[in-house]
């Protein structure tokens, strides 16, 4: 791995693989850089990849208190260090990091985004004591409990979960979990204004799961309409972690997009 140092001190770790035009992966919440690893191997084939340790996770630091804006300064600054200008992939709360990133730095040349937690009309339908259930459960220890519910609050099919849970990522999934709270609530306060993305003319791949639920269809949906220079890739079969359950459906929309 890998270190650079953020806009506020934090240490910032990643790894890099490849060889190629640069590509900087963003992964979601409740995981580290081992999300990638799935299509990693096929990646660095075309690319020198930096598949980034969001901060509070992996061998990234952390700073209190936490603030979704530090996450977006975290990955402006993993962009800008590499040097030129870079493709960026960011995957649900990773995703809407980059998207923020993108309108700091102006070393981005193509950014693809898959089902980042905007909120729109429609919602996730959680309980409404959702965040008092996840704390009890991070506080007794029941990291992989934990895990367990919220898949099953997304509706993830049997299959697909027994699968996730077989790779070598779920260990830093059960690791990461104390860091899911802070992102949910980020998430749930944070405002799409689309006036904000009227001139980031970055060409723009949105990916979205074709069984993926309404929530984050409606966060394309948004996104397809606000930002000028979009397209849509709809995975047909999959849910959110396509890269996962479907990664060679995955890669060809990804390298199509950035070769």
């Amino acid at each position: 791995m890998e270190h650079l140092i953020s806009k506020d001190g934090t240490r910032i770790a990643y790894e890099r693989n490849g060889m190629g035009s640069p590509l900087v992966l963003i992964h979601g919440t409740g995981i580290d850089h081992a999300q990638w690893t799935s299509v990693m191997p096929r990646l660095a084939k075309d690319f020198t990849v930096y598949a980034v340790d969001r901060r509070g996770r992996g061998q990234s630091g952390d700073t209190e208190p936490y603030a979704i804006q530090r996450e977006f300064d975290d990955i402006a600054a993993v962009i800008d260090s590499v040097g030129g200008t870079v493709d960026v992939l960011g995957h649900s709360y990773g995703a809407l990091c980059a998207l923020e990133a993108a309108l700091t730095t102006n070393h981005i040349r193509k950014l693809a985004l898959y089902e980042p937690p905007i909120y729109t009309t429609v919602e996730v339908s959680y309980p409404p004591d959702i965040l008092n259930t996840i704390n009890a459960l991070i506080d007794a220890g029941e990291s992989e409990e934990l895990l367990l519910m919220l898949y099953e609050l997304a509706q993830t099919p049997t299959e697909e979960l027994d699968l996730i849970r077989s790779l070598p990522s779920w260990q830093a999934r059960i690791l990461t979990v104390h860091t899911i709270p802070r992102e949910q609530m980020s998430a749930k306060n944070y405002t799409f204004e689309a006036e904000r993305f009227r001139d980031l003319t970055t060409p723009t791949l949105l990916l979205v799961g074709g069984e993926s639920l309404p929530f984050y269809k409606a966060a394309i949906e948004a996104l397809h309409a606000s930002l000028p220079n979009t397209r849509v890739a709809a995975l047909a079969g999959q849910g959110h972690q396509a890269m996962d359950t479907a990664p060679e459906l995955f890669l060809r929309e990804v390298i199509g997009f950035f070769v």
